[in-house]
C-alpha cells in the first residue's frame, strides 16, 4: 500500500517538471520583437554586404530597412516563422537565408562538412597504419647483433666507432 503514495508522489513531479519546462520554452515564443529579433537574424541582408539582415550596419544600405519593415509586416500580419522565411526566399532567392534548409539537396551542405572530416580522418588513420607497418619492415638490425649484419653495416659501424672515438653510439 505503501507503493502507492511513492508512485502519485514521482507522477506529479514528473508532471509538474514538464510544466515547468514548457513554461521555460514558452516565455517570450509569441513575444513580437522576439520573433523579430530571432527572424532578422536568420536572414541576410540582400545588398551584398554578407551580414545578417539585423546586423546590417553599412551607412546607406538600400535593402536592409525595406527587408526589415517587410519583416514586422509580416510578423505583425500573425505569419508563421515558416511561411516567413519561404516567402524571403521565394522573393529574394536562396541565398537570403542564413542558414541552408534541411530538404532536398541543401542537405548536402549540412552533411558534406562531417562527410570530408570523417573521410580525410579515416584517410590519415589508414596512412598512419602503413608508414608504421613499413618502418617496422625497414627496421635495422638490433646494434650489436653482428651475426644479423651483413658486411657493410659492419664497415659502417666500425668507421663510426673510430671516428667517434667513445666506442661506438
Amino acid at each position: 500500500m505503501e507503493a502507492h503514495p511513492r508512485l502519485n508522489f514521482w507522477i506529479r513531479t514528473a508532471q509538474a517538471a514538464t510544466l515547468a519546462v514548457a513554461v521555460c520554452f514558452s516565455i517570450g515564443a509569441t513575444d513580437a520583437s522576439s520573433r523579430f529579433n530571432n527572424l532578422n537574424h536568420r536572414l541576410m541582408c540582400t545588398c551584398g554586404c554578407a551580414q545578417l539582415l539585423g546586423e546590417c550596419n553599412h551607412v546607406g544600405c538600400p535593402d536592409s530597412p525595406r527587408e526589415l519593415a517587410e519583416l514586422r509586416d509580416a510578423i505583425a500580419g500573425g505569419i508563421n516563422d515558416d511561411d516567413i522565411l519561404a516567402s524571403f526566399a521565394s522573393k529574394y532567392g536562396a541565398t537570403v537565408l542564413a542558414a541552408p534548409t534541411t530538404h532536398g539537396f541543401d542537405l548536402v551542405a549540412w552533411i558534406a562538412p562531417f562527410a570530408v572530416f570523417a573521410a580525410a580522418l579515416l584517410g590519415t588513420v589508414l596512412l598512419v597504419r602503413r608508414w608504421s607497418k613499413v618502418a617496422v619492415s625497414q627496421r635495422p638490425a638490433v646494434a650489436g647483433n653482428a651475426a644479423n649484419e651483413g658486411p657493410a653495416e659492419q664497415a659502417r659501424r666500425e668507421k663510426i666507432r673510430r671516428e667517434t672515438g667513445d666506442g661506438g653510439f
